[in-house]
């Protein structure tokens, strides 16, 4: 009878550690793939920064060379084209939103 019990606390110890074994494979099955996409995430921000950096510097050159074209000695301002820019996307926008209405 004792010995019974022992080999039933033994394999209800064993069905334990099993599914205790399941479970950390699957956490750690989680937690590769969190790390998998935040290191995807953190290679598209790269990107990203590396992209409106060079975009900054090609608005800069360009505004430049509008400056020379246009005999302007202090140059146009970069904040000056972003505003154009917006204010134009954004009277886009409305006149868009108006022609709906109709």
């Amino acid at each position: 009878s004792s010995s019974r019990e022992a080999a039933q606390l033994e394999q209800q110890n064993d069905q334990r550690l099993d599914d205790l074994h399941a479970k950390i494979r699957t956490l750690k099955g989680v937690t590769h793939d969190i790390h998998d996409d935040v290191e995807s995430q953190r290679l598209t921000l790269d990107d990203m920064g590396d992209s409106f950096s060079s975009f900054g510097s090609s608005l800069a050159a360009s505004s430049q060379r509008a400056a020379r074209a246009f005999g302007l000695r202090g140059g146009v301002k970069q904040w000056r084209i972003i505003i154009y820019c917006v204010g134009g996307l954004v009277g886009f926008w409305i006149m868009w939103k108006i022609m709906g209405w109709w």
